[in-house]
């Protein structure tokens, strides 16, 4: 039997959960009480969410390029979105870039539907970030640098899991494993996976988000032209929390 102490009790109020954003934000983290402003973007988008991502890293936020990946299923019944948590591992002023297999759920939908809409979420620092925009897949010449980055465990396991896909069992899974690790036993480079890549979403919209007093948040959007990434084609707006 699993361990009861791992599940919550009936009695836990989730409803009366709630914490009070901008009091003495400064105190542990400068800058954070000083209101999010249009004049912020005035360099644009990308350089104000690669600062939040680097506040987010001294503050010591665990995985702080981690963002909620969410993409769409077009059915007979309908659209059905779905959604998961990556790592952002390329940013510029033409997108945010994450690698997957291209033959994962996610991978089909985006290959199928390719927009997304991708969040940024920082709870102990009161910010988010949402980027929503068309995907394209990246360059083979781009995925190739970044696999080239990863440790050798990561790309094993690149090859070992045919992601999104059933398994019997976990051993099912650690015998794929095994027998990856043997096939590229001898070379010193594991190639690239011709089913694996990056993707890139192209701003139409970023949204900054910061926690306020009585859920008067800042929200600000900034919407981008198709096809351009100068500044002034660029338009901000400030939205009601």
């Amino acid at each position: 039997m699993p361990d009861q102490e791992n599940y919550a009790t009936p009695d836990l109020d989730i409803a009366a959960m709630r914490v009070e954003y901008g009091v003495d934000a400064g105190d542990n983290h400068p800058g954070l009480d000083t209101d999010l402003d249009e004049s912020w973007l005035a360099d644009g988008w990308e350089p104000l969410l690669r600062n939040w991502i680097e506040h987010a890293t001294s503050a010591g936020i665990t995985d702080s390029n981690a963002m909620v990946l969410a993409t769409v299923e077009i059915t007979e019944s309908g659209p059905k979105p779905s959604s998961r948590t990556v790592l952002c591992k390329g940013l510029s002023p033409e997108g945010v870039t994450f690698y997957t297999n291209y033959e994962s759920f996610k991978g089909r939908q985006l290959m199928a539907t390719p927009y997304a809409s991708a969040t940024f979420v920082w709870p102990a620092l009161g910010r988010q970030v949402t980027v929503r925009g068309p995907v394209r897949r990246v360059a083979a010449e781009v995925t190739e640098v970044y696999w080239r980055s990863r440790p050798r465990g990561s790309q094993l396991g690149a090859w070992a899991s045919q992601q999104s896909r059933t398994i019997g069992s976990r051993a099912g899974l650690d015998e794929q494993w095994e027998a990856t690790t043997e096939r590229f036993a001898e070379l010193d480079v594991v190639p690239v996976p011709p089913f694996w890549g990056g993707f890139q979403i192209q701003p139409e919209t970023v949204e900054f988000w910061q926690g306020r007093r009585s859920r008067m948040h800042n929200r600000v959007k900034m919407t981008l032209e198709p096809g351009t990434t100068e500044v002034s084609a660029m338009k901000v707006e400030r939205l009601q929390p």
